[in-house]
């Protein structure tokens, strides 16, 4: 019998469908078990060159309380709040997440945005997913690792939310067109909690880079 890799799916993976509307969002809690977890969380934490975040916040450059690790495919440069990162390269287990990850949805991803929030007082404010390098046409897979965070979903056009607690090693797939009509929030919190990595695999488009 062929071993299993470490990050094999669970056994009657749960899925929850938590909207439906003007594009679909999936939740699969404990994606990854609990030893799994910590394991890549630790590992992460290591392994990565973690830099402040940066951006620019009424015409000012602002450098954040989290920090942020951009990998990806050679060439693929992100833009976010004006700010332009280049990529570093990619690791043993995040390469090992994202074919598991790709195996999942169907799609195929050549970068992943990390965000390491330290304290629960750390958070993320409204926005999609939505910028021009990003190809509109694929999902977006988000990954949690730490503490169980709250995240909040906000339609841009009437009164409807939809909030999911992110707990250790669960997935969020967000299919496409969902950024068009959602914005999304980490919403932070006065509760003492541990640090978090949350992982973010997308799919970035060459033919607009300048």
């Amino acid at each position: 019998m062929m071993q299993s890799s470490l990050f094999d799916l669970q056994e009657n993976q749960q899925t929850l469908t938590i909207l439906d509307k003007d594009g679909r969002v999936d939740y699969m809690p404990g994606f990854f078990n609990e030893s799994e977890s910590t394991l890549l969380f630790q590992q992460l934490l290591q392994s990565l060159d973690w830099q402040f975040d940066q951006i620019m916040m009424f015409g000012k450059l602002i450098t954040t309380k989290r920090k942020v690790a951009w990998v990806a495919h050679e060439g693929c440069s992100y833009t976010y709040s004006q700010v332009k990162k280049e990529p570093q390269a990619w690791t043993p287990e995040l390469l090992e997440i994202k074919g598991r990850l790709e195996k999942l949805c169907g799609g195929v991803f050549n970068s992943c945005l990390l965000n390491l929030y330290h304290t629960g007082e750390e958070g993320m404010g409204w926005h999609s997913d939505n910028e021009k390098e990003l190809d509109p046409n694929s999902p977006i897979v988000s990954v949690s690792l730490g503490a169980s965070r709250k995240f909040s979903f906000k339609h841009t056009t009437d009164t409807d939310k939809v909030n999911v607690t992110l707990q250790h090693g669960s997935v969020l797939l967000m299919h496409p067109p969902t950024q068009n009509y959602w914005v999304h929030s980490l919403l932070t919190t006065k509760v003492a909690t541990p640090p978090r990595i949350n992982l973010t695999f997308r799919s970035i488009q060459h033919d607009t880079h300048s």
